[in-house]
């Protein structure tokens, strides 16, 4: 469980520590699968299903009201990529690439902004999990702008992503 409230002289929980908590929880055995179903339905431009509204006051770092949509799309991704959503050494362009995921998608996630983006992230996590694949969900986050430069994330998305489609190509040829 994400703190909601810090001891004094503490500093608030990295995006990463917040991601891997989020992660953990939904992907837990014991969390109830109805719940996890109602936050896997919510899309872009809808209102909030109260499901999304008792696990944000539970598990999501404080202010996460500032950027609602944003925190939305994140614990989405997160309940449909289910059971196993979250792997911190596996960044997102790698695995994308890993999946064969189309470049024209990739070009397409990486242009986007507003619902359009919070749609195609949503898509992503959908094929990575038709996939039985996983990734650093906490570069979901950045790309949303929970924190930091969403340009710099798209930069190492799109990085990753190259690096390992010549890797393996390389790897064929010698192959």
């Amino acid at each position: 469980m994400v703190p909601q409230v810090t001891e004094e002289g503490q500093s608030p929980p990295t995006l990463a520590q917040t991601t891997a908590s989020v992660a953990r929880v939904m992907g837990a055995e014991d969390f109830p699968t109805g719940e996890r179903a109602r936050l896997k339905r919510w899309s872009p431009g809808t209102a909030p299903s109260l499901a999304f509204y008792r696990f944000a006051v539970r598990y999501l770092p404080e202010g996460w009201e500032r950027q609602p949509e944003a925190w939305m799309t994140f614990t989405t991704s997160i309940a449909l990529m289910c059971p196993n959503p979250h792997r911190p050494n596996l960044p997102l362009g790698r695995a994308l690439a890993d999946t064969g995921y189309a470049e024209a998608r990739l070009e397409r996630l990486l242009a986007a902004e507003g619902d359009t983006l919070q749609t195609l992230l949503l898509r992503a996590a959908r094929f990575l999990r038709a996939k039985n694949a996983s990734c650093n969900c906490t570069d979901f986050a950045y790309l949303l702008g929970l924190r930091g430069d969403p340009q710099r994330v798209r930069l190492r998305i799109a990085r990753d992503y190259y690096r390992e489609l010549q890797r393996s190509q390389t790897a064929t040829s010698r192959g």
